[in-house]
């Protein structure tokens, strides 16, 4: 058993391909039709990380998951919704008014935020957690998204869009543009999935439509 320590770190490797991977995705539903057509397994992953690149922080990626977090938070057995150091505080009324119950939301904030991440997606005790930033290796995406399977959580990372460069274990990367009443998505990887593009457009009013 003197390789058992070996090929554990192998089996880290974001290159090592994983026979479970490759059953069908548990998904959950985004709130957004054309969305879920053209995601990979219908929906946002119900366990796993997904990474949404984005050039700048606040061009549409809360509310392009919005509703999934309110049908998290408001299911009859809902666990933990926490989002951990984001760049600015929730504004409490906002997500309220997305339908997003306050008692399941929390905040975790610090400097050792891809640590904290990695504990409460492997924790059990969260349906979502959401994290920004931070320059991980491959190495430490893999953590959090083994994490995140054993915790059966939707992990999501925001991340620069110059990170689409880089490898990643995650199991959906999403790069947003803003436009002008909407978002453009360009899926940068998923399973069974190949590159392609979706526009969605915002309701008037909404939070994440653009000013022009």
């Amino acid at each position: 058993m003197d390789g058992a320590p070996k090929l554990a770190r192998l089996l880290e490797h974001p290159a090592i391909w994983r026979g479970r991977g490759a059953a069908r995705l548990k998904t959950l539903a985004s709130g957004f039709a054309a969305l879920d057509e053209w995601l990979p397994g219908g929906g946002w992953p119900r366990a796993g990380l997904i990474e949404i690149l984005a050039a700048r922080f606040g061009s549409g990626e809360l509310y392009l998951l919005s509703p999934a977090l309110a049908a998290l938070t408001r299911a009859a057995a809902a666990r933990w919704c926490v989002w951990v150091a984001p760049p600015l505080m929730p504004v409490a009324p906002a997500l309220a008014a997305a339908g997003i119950a306050l008692d399941r939301v929390a905040v975790v904030g610090g400097t050792r935020s891809l640590w904290a991440f990695e504990q409460v997606l492997g924790s059990g005790a969260c349906d979502a957690a959401l994290a920004w930033g931070g320059q991980p290796k491959p190495r430490e995406l893999r953590r959090l998204q083994l994490a995140a399977e054993r915790g059966r959580t939707l992990g999501v990372l925001f991340r620069p869009r110059r990170a689409a460069r880089e490898t990643s274990a995650a199991v959906l990367r999403l790069g947003l543009t803003p436009l002008a009443a909407g978002v453009r998505i360009t899926l940068l990887k998923g399973r069974g999935a190949v590159r392609s593009t979706l526009e969605l457009s915002w309701p008037p009013g909404t939070p994440g439509r653009t000013r022009g």
